[in-house]
């Protein structure tokens, strides 16, 4: 059984054709995130504006009146490393949140020092999906240093034009 399955990943593996790392430069990248510690869903864009740097903003509101808030900031990418339909980079993440509850609406900052990856599909290049994980420091009611994690729901996903 093993051996089978052992053929069938090598046949496979072997209708490879030859691919190159995704070049993005120039193209902006739309789509959403929920790396906000308010708990938001956000806006999201990416702009590749070399081989090695990118950026991109956040941008989240909701205006219920006892649960709702806003949040915003810029992102910055540093590439280190590229292979076929990835790549692995650096980011920071520096921004502003705000919660609304019942005791009164509060304010603060987060400040993300992640390191991830954006992956495509072979053949859907125009789709990145991303993951992550690093430190976030951030204050709303209280100063908080905590790890995060961020599958790709989280993180993000970007469709570039």
């Amino acid at each position: 059984m093993k051996a089978r399955h052992w053929f069938i990943f090598c046949a496979l593996l072997s209708l490879i054709t030859q691919s190159y790392a995704m070049d993005r430069r120039g193209r902006l990248g739309a789509g959403f995130t929920n790396q906000l510690q308010n708990g938001l869903p956000a806006v999201s864009f990416k702009l590749q504006k070399s081989k090695s740097f990118a950026f991109g903003g956040v941008f989240g509101i909701n205006t219920d009146a006892s649960s709702g808030g806003s949040g915003g900031g810029v992102k910055f990418y540093r590439n280190i490393f590229e292979e076929p339909q990835l790549n692995f980079y650096a980011s920071s993440l520096i921004g502003f949140i705000s919660q609304k509850r019942s005791a009164g609406d509060q304010s603060g900052f987060q400040v993300d020092l992640t390191m991830g990856s954006e992956f495509s599909f072979a053949g859907l290049s125009s789709l990145g999906f991303s993951v992550e994980f690093g430190v976030s420091l951030n204050k709303v009611d209280e100063f908080v240093v905590e790890t995060v994690g961020h599958n790709f729901i989280v993180a993000g996903a970007h469709f570039y034009l």
